[in-house]
């Protein structure tokens, strides 16, 4: 099941929007410029409303410019976080922990040492694989994927992508929106029971491949001494 979402309180919720303002600020040369345009255009369409129509516009003018400020911190904001996460290790999966919405999140569950990693995102559409790397390395690691799950998860919907900026790679910028596009093709249960499946799958202990070794081979004698008793 989903975790509920805790409850942020209004000091909380200003201290979150001042880190936001500060961070979008040092990413993006174009978001104080806007944001005082956004500021001054609305501030004043007001005063000139009072002049002619009188104070009844006074709050009507503060909400204005607060929606304006809020449209362009959000807008640059996420252009800012877009351009700090592309070509980071892990930003995929950042980015999908941030989404609003029902999505199961289980970042690296494949990897290797060169940092090509493989994430696991179950939501609405089905389930959905994420390879960030080197792309002749992260293929290798969505096929042994793709063949793993294909044991559990039955006729739910498989997608995957490979993140990056060639011709059949999706941009970290493009991949909130090409998710939000994919059908809904689960139920709440749906997921919830496709959830469980897989997270029995990753919990499934893994025996090591080839001969046993000699500090785990049993004592000599052992199973005549347990056949005898």
């Amino acid at each position: 099941m989903a975790k509920p979402q805790e409850k942020v309180s209004f000091g909380q919720r200003l201290k979150q929007i001042g880190m936001v303002f500060q961070f979008t600020a040092k990413q993006d040369r174009w978001f104080a410029p806007l944001a005082a345009a956004a500021v001054l255009i609305p501030l004043a369409l007001t005063v000139v409303a009072v002049i002619f129509w009188g104070w009844i516009w006074v709050p009507i003018g503060i909400l204005f410019i607060l929606l304006a400020l809020l449209i362009v911190l959000n807008l640059r904001s996420n252009r800012a976080m877009m351009n700090a996460a592309e070509g980071q290790p892990g930003a995929a999966a950042q980015i999908m922990e941030s989404m609003r919405g029902d999505w199961r999140v289980t970042p690296a569950v494949s990897s290797t040492t060169q940092m090509d990693m493989v994430h696991l995102v179950i939501g609405r559409p089905g389930v959905i694989l994420l390879a960030e790397g080197n792309p002749q390395r992260v293929r290798g690691l969505l096929g042994q994927e793709k063949r793993r799950l294909a044991k559990v998860i039955g006729s739910a919907p498989l997608y995957d992508y490979v993140i990056g900026q060639s011709e059949d790679e999706l941009p970290i910028r493009k991949l909130r929106m090409t998710l939000m596009r994919l059908p809904r093709n689960l139920s709440g249960k749906d997921v919830n029971a496709l959830d469980k499946r897989l997270k029995a799958l990753s919990a499934r202990p893994q025996l090591p491949k080839g001969a046993i070794p000699k500090n785990m081979r049993p004592a000599r004698g052992a199973f005549r001494q347990t056949r005898g008793r």
